[in-house]
């Protein structure tokens, strides 16, 4: 297969933000024909810096899913080889699985690779942005009580503290650190009886992958110790959100999961309504979009927490106000420290 030029180059650059050197092992995981293109590419990519590439590709399972219904669990042979590796380009999705514990742990970083080419070009970083995103880090990991509202309804308290904080800035270079492709954003989780209020999905928010619709009619889910015990409203998208939680048949599908804000302003917030792309994408754009608010349900284990359920779903609020022990971080969806600012924004 020949190499794309297009993404030899701008892969090559990714690989230079994570200061990939001579000598270096770099593990690529890809199952059947799935980006088959991003493998090869990654592949040049590397060898051209110098570093030896492994490219471990798996049979994609029947029913197979991103995190924890991934493909390459019980393939132990092929963790075991990327476990001895500097680097892995994860094109699968292993996020909240076990697995991708297990080659981190080893000390590998991790990179998860996963929207398609123009995403991945408009969201190529910046140092700029990885020191936004650690500021955003550092103050809310020192944080105990988080509170977002919005003009929809939102009003909802998070006790926070006890799980980990997670900067995303599209790019790793520090051995074990896991990141993502998909923009600069930060998240952390709350205690796990700890959220209490109320949640309104309005229009125009998104419920990102596998769903990928924006919402037409609010959605109230009402919130207490952690849990949603109420889903109200949403005509379409509601009727889809409440069947998607309950078919899998675990009350922990329930479960709030983490939440954050996003911070890079190359995203588009409309990209799924009006790209032909799509359908490739997961959603990176809604996950980072400058000044949103991302809600989350499901697991908590990337986090330190025991909720381990299959149920995971994204959800990107718009125009919220954020307030951080009391401390506005977002305003009506706008950026106010000015550490987290973009220039000119």
């Amino acid at each position: 297969m020949s190499v794309d030029r297009f993404l030899f180059d701008l892969f090559r650059k990714e690989l230079m933000l994570c200061k990939v050197v001579p000598g270096e092992r770099i593990g690529i995981l890809s199952e059947d024909l799935v980006r088959r293109d991003y493998a090869v590419a990654f592949a040049a990519a590397a060898e051209d810096l110098g570093a030896d590439a492994l490219h471990i590709n798996i049979a994609k399972k029947p029913g197979s899913f991103f995190g924890p219904g991934n493909s390459l669990r019980g393939q132990q042979a092929a963790i075991d080889a990327l476990k001895t590796t500097d680097m892995v380009i994860d094109l699968v999705g292993l996020l909240w699985s076990s697995e991708q514990e297990q080659i981190t742990d080893a000390g590998a970083r991790m990179l998860l690779v996963l929207e398609p080419r123009s995403v991945l070009s408009r969201l190529l970083t910046t140092p700029d942005s990885r020191r936004r995103a650690e500021a955003a880090r550092d103050l809310l990991a020192g944080g105990r009580v988080l509170r977002i509202t919005s003009p929809g309804g939102t009003d909802v308290t998070y006790r926070i503290g006890n799980l980990k904080t997670i900067s995303q800035y599209g790019y790793t270079d520090e051995p074990g650190r896991w990141d993502a492709w998909s923009g600069a954003f930060v998240w952390t989780g709350g205690d796990e009886d700890g959220v209490d209020g109320t949640v309104v999905i309005d229009r125009g928010d998104m419920l990102l992958d596998p769903i990928l619709r924006y919402v037409s009619e609010p959605i109230v889910l009402e919130i207490s110790k952690g849990m949603i015990v109420n889903i109200k409203g949403g005509g379409a998208e509601g009727a889809i959100l409440r069947n998607f939680i309950a078919g899998f048949h675990d009350p922990k599908a329930y479960a709030v999961s983490h939440i954050g804000w996003g911070l890079d302003q190359n995203a588009q917030w409309n990209f799924l309504a009006l790209s032909p792309e799509a359908s490739q994408s997961v959603g990176a754009d809604g996950r980072c979009h400058y000044g949103e608010v991302l809600f989350s349900l499901g697991p908590n284990t990337e986090l330190g927490g025991n909720n381990a359920t299959l149920c995971h779903l994204d959800i990107p609020l718009k125009n919220c106000s954020l307030f951080l022990d009391g401390r506005p971080i977002l305003q009506d969806g706008e950026v106010i420290p000015e550490d987290m600012r973009v220039a000119g924004r």
